[in-house]
């Protein structure tokens, strides 16, 4: 089931539901798969953009990342609606790999944040299996190197990508890449960057009460401003106008 949030369609689920989806998936062989984890980012750019808002409607599971996804959930009758958080799945996502012997792979982040990474994960899931992991440099990759790092994810033998190299570049590489990849992928954001050390979490308080992008905000101004004071004035406007003007 799915509910549409101005212009994506967002799955109503939970991280049980995901992680069972993503067993499945890898038990059929069913290949190819992408996930992406939705927020009011996502939702404005796919606004604002036919092309990416066709990449994000053709995954096949857009979860409700952003506390203000689940609340339009519900306000448009969804009263079981509930988050998905992109961080939080990664790690469930990473228990179940582990008890499962399903192993993984990451794509993105600096060299140096993958490593404190996959330290953070060796010490949560000691048997977690991790045969890939690539720091893609901050560049359009050439065609030799994309179909190098697409060889070298096909023979590691990952089942589960992790994709963090940021909305909307993520979504558009995992769509690019469906068909030659023998993986689901998960487009996580900056969650490499969260649990390696180089950003810090909100707290909880602010998570649950939908106020994440004010502590993000304040981590770094710089970035984010034009962000959140572009996209979130108008996803409120334009939620209203769907929700009061149909």
């Amino acid at each position: 089931m799915k509910s549409n949030i101005l212009k994506i369609k967002v799955n109503i689920t939970s991280y049980k539901k995901v992680v069972k989806q993503i067993l499945n998936w890898i038990d059929a062989d069913n290949a190819g798969k992408y996930i992406c984890v939705s927020n009011v980012h996502m939702c404005m750019e796919a606004f604002d953009n036919p092309d990416f808002c066709k990449i994000v409607n053709e995954a096949d599971l857009v979860v409700p990342d952003g506390r203000p996804l689940v609340w339009a959930q519900i306000l448009l009758g969804q009263k079981n609606a509930s988050q998905v958080r992109g961080s939080d799945l990664l790690l469930t996502v990473c228990k179940e790999a582990e008890k499962a012997g399903i192993p993984i792979g990451l794509y993105g982040g600096t060299e140096k944040t993958l490593a404190a990474f996959i330290a953070f994960l060796k010490t949560r899931y000691t048997n977690l299996k991790i045969p890939f992991a690539s720091s893609p440099p901050f560049r359009e990759l050439t065609q030799k190197e994309e179909d190098n790092y697409i060889h070298k994810l096909n023979t590691s033998g990952a089942s589960v990508l992790f994709v963090g190299i940021g909305c909307p570049k993520q979504e558009k590489w995992m769509a690019k890449h469906k068909d030659r990849l023998n993986c689901v992928m998960i487009g996580v954001g900056a969650a490499f960057d969260f649990f390696s050390g180089q950003k810090s979490h909100a707290p909880k308080w602010m998570q649950n009460a939908g106020m994440e992008w004010i502590f993000r905000l304040a981590s770094d101004p710089k970035r984010l401003w034009k962000r959140y004071f572009k996209h979130n004035p108008r996803f409120i406007y334009y939620l209203i106008k769907q929700l009061y003007f149909k």
